[in-house]
């Protein structure tokens, strides 16, 4: 056995344990799924309160932060399975709080480069924000059109994982260049979402009626 496999068979036993431990509460899935909002909304605030010489130290303590809300992202899924609580609206409602701790995180470090004269880093958040919703947007309504809208690279675990590299690296200059490749690849996965969902239209127009 590689290292590799022990550590992904040790992290599966461990989020095993915790989803078991969650389901024995009976704690609702959606309740996991709103605190893991509130996580995000504190790694914001860390992000908004980051100046002078403290920036760095507090980039990091959101970085760990996010990790935690990542924790929950991940368990609530599987302990709506596990307790017999999946629902429709559960899965609605898990997709519009990411929306939310997307937004929170973003507008967290919008305020961080605004508190500090960096107008060019506050458009570029700003931008980075928007193409965010815009790459759940675009599967949302192409799935309601075509069934299935999977294309595309920069989805949600990309781009958490990015914006927890830039914080817990942020002394060397990452997250500059974090929020640029998200600005990028984010809005390349548009891009590519827009073209498969004309493509499809298109080749259903053609297909003959039954």
């Amino acid at each position: 056995m590689t290292w590799t496999s022990a550590f992904g068979k040790a992290s599966g036993f461990l989020l095993w344990k915790i989803v078991r431990g969650l389901a024995l509460s009976r704690i609702s899935p959606n309740t996991l799924t709103f605190i893991g909002l509130i996580i995000n909304i504190v790694a914001a605030f860390l992000f908004g309160y980051a100046r002078g010489a403290n920036a760095n130290r507090m980039f990091v303590y959101a970085g760990i932060v996010i990790i935690g809300a990542g924790i929950f992202d991940m368990v609530d899924g599987r302990v709506a399975r596990a307790t017999n609580q999946v629902s429709v609206f559960g899965a609605f409602f898990d997709s519009v709080m990411d929306r939310y701790s997307d937004v929170a995180i973003f507008f967290g470090l919008l305020v961080y480069y605004a508190r500090g004269n960096r107008f060019q880093y506050v458009v570029l958040v700003a931008f980075v924000m928007t193409a965010s919703v815009m790459v759940s947007y675009t599967r949302a309504r192409a799935e309601a059109l075509i069934g299935s809208c999977k294309v595309g690279f920069m989805e949600r675990p990309e781009r958490i994982v990015l914006v927890i590299i830039g914080a817990l690296f942020n002394t060397w200059g990452v997250m500059a260049p974090a929020l640029w490749v998200l600005a990028v690849l984010s809005t390349m996965t548009v891009i590519h979402r827009i073209r498969y969902t004309y493509l499809e239209t298109e080749r259903r127009k053609l297909q003959p009626a039954r």
